[in-house]
């Protein structure tokens, strides 16, 4: 039995639809790259609830994240896709194109929701010609963390600009005691690829265009390497990447770094693998307390400034038993979707906001799920709603390189060429000058096919 395209049907009519598709049970597959154990069983916990609603079956599936895209090209070939896919961006606008998503299936259960309960960013990431690839599921995105009581005191404007960062730093920079920033510097970590991409975003610049390579606009990329190096040089000396970012933040050192919602946790004294070390007592909420987020970020060229963002979808595979596929991401999205949140919750921003009854819904409900290793407490008792709006609006203004351009593929390849974090390092260590700094990185990432 097919279901009327749901994007046609009213709320009543879709959940008619979807009630009587229980009729006919199905044995669903669904592959998960949330493999660790805790997360696989509230993924089967939730998968138990969805049976017991609709009748349908669901085998969790773990397939390791680094295996994820050989395994879908192989089951593809062999027409043995699982009918439910939770996959990372990359492979969103690739896997439709190669004909492994139903993107019908995708928009469908998307505008059966609401899509104006989405996160516009999250769907833009996502989007093809007539609708979207995949579901967006949770994200992130890349957090400017920084002292605001310090910021407070001192008279300073939130770190949200080039600007802001670098006259906070001209009032703040006093080391050893305090550092203004603690900028990636170490050419061969991903941290600094992210980084960079991070402040690039910030400053409308990108490497590629619709048609593949761009060359990097000269005075726009000026701005943004005149930046890093500001950043660089409020920084201790060394080769420095996330694991010295936030020890000398967690130590009181450090008035700015940049860092994912991992750090969350962590910050509140929740995880004692990384404890803050500001005072004593390694449990305390203290550094949580006097620290504010930042997650759009705008620099000279782009007032509009932008948010480094990470997205999960789930994809509907062309080989699924497709109506019980779209119930199961519908639920896994509506009824489930606290459940599905709860799996990482400092990881998983909600990018479905709430629904038709209560706007917020979802986003209340994930501020109170517990966060935490060895203690436990909700975000939303950790921070200031002011900050847990912030986090989660970063959702509706996140990109990445290549994304809008359908040219991921390609500006991944860039990214992880490292090509961008050498010349950069060059550029801030006072080798090369910024007119060559621009003119070495169009040379090396034009040649990347």
């Amino acid at each position: 039995m097919n279901i009327p395209n749901l994007r046609h049907l009213s709320a009543a009519a879709t959940a008619l639809a979807l009630a009587t598709t229980a009729a006919s049970a199905e044995n669903l597959r669904f592959w998960t790259t949330e493999e660790q154990p805790e997360r696989l069983a509230k993924q089967q916990e939730m998968a138990a609830s969805f049976s017991a609603a609709s009748g349908h079956t669901v085998e969790v599936i773990p397939v390791s994240e680094s295996d994820l895209g050989t395994r879908a090209t192989a089951a593809f070939a062999a027409g043995d896709l699982p009918d439910v896919i939770y996959h990372t961006l990359q492979y969103a606008l690739p896997w439709y194109e190669a004909g492994i998503l139903d993107s019908d299936a995708a928009t469908d259960v998307v505008e059966a929701l609401g899509a104006d309960t989405f996160a516009s960013g999250a769907l833009t990431m996502a989007a093809v010609e007539g609708g979207y690839a995949s579901v967006p599921v949770d994200g992130w995105t890349q957090m400017v963390v920084y002292r605001k009581d310090l910021f407070d005191a001192a008279g300073l404007e939130a770190p949200n600009s080039y600007a802001n960062v670098v006259a906070a730093i001209a009032a703040l920079h006093n080391p050893p005691e305090m550092y203004g920033f603690v900028a990636a510097t170490k050419v061969d970590e991903n941290f600094m690829s992210q980084v960079l991409e991070h402040v690039f975003l910030a400053n409308g610049v990108s490497p590629v265009d619709e048609n593949g390579f761009a060359p990097l606009d000269e005075a726009r990329t000026t701005e943004v390497l005149e930046f890093y190096k500001a950043i660089a040089e409020a920084s201790p000396p060394g080769e420095l990447y996330w694991d010295q970012s936030r020890s000398l933040y967690f130590s009181g050192n450090a008035a700015m770094i940049i860092w994912s919602p991992f750090i969350l946790d962590e910050l509140a004294g929740l995880r004692d693998s990384a404890p803050p070390t500001i005072n004593d007592d390694p449990t305390s909420g203290e550094l949580a307390s006097k620290t504010g987020i930042v997650t759009n970020f705008a620099g000279p060229s782009n007032p509009d400034g932008a948010a480094w963002g990470d997205v999960r979808y789930f994809g509907v595979t062309t080989d699924a038993s497709t109506d019980a596929a779209m119930e199961f991401v519908q639920y896994s999205m509506d009824e489930g979707y606290t459940q599905t949140l709860s799996i990482a919750p400092e990881g998983k921003f909600p990018v479905r906001r709430g629904n038709a009854d209560d706007p917020a819904a979802f986003t209340n409900a994930w501020a109170a799920l517990p966060v935490g290793v060895d203690r436990k407490a909700p975000l939303g008792d950790l921070y200031a709603q002011e900050m847990i709006d912030e986090i989660v609006g970063g959702l509706d203004v996140a990109q990445r390189w290549g994304v809008a351009e359908g040219q991921l593929t390609r500006a991944s390849k860039m990214i992880n060429s490292q090509i961008i974090n050498r010349v950069v390092r060059q550029y801030i260590d006072g080798d090369i000058d910024a007119a060559a700094a621009v003119a070495e990185m169009n040379d090396k990432l034009g040649a990347i096919e």
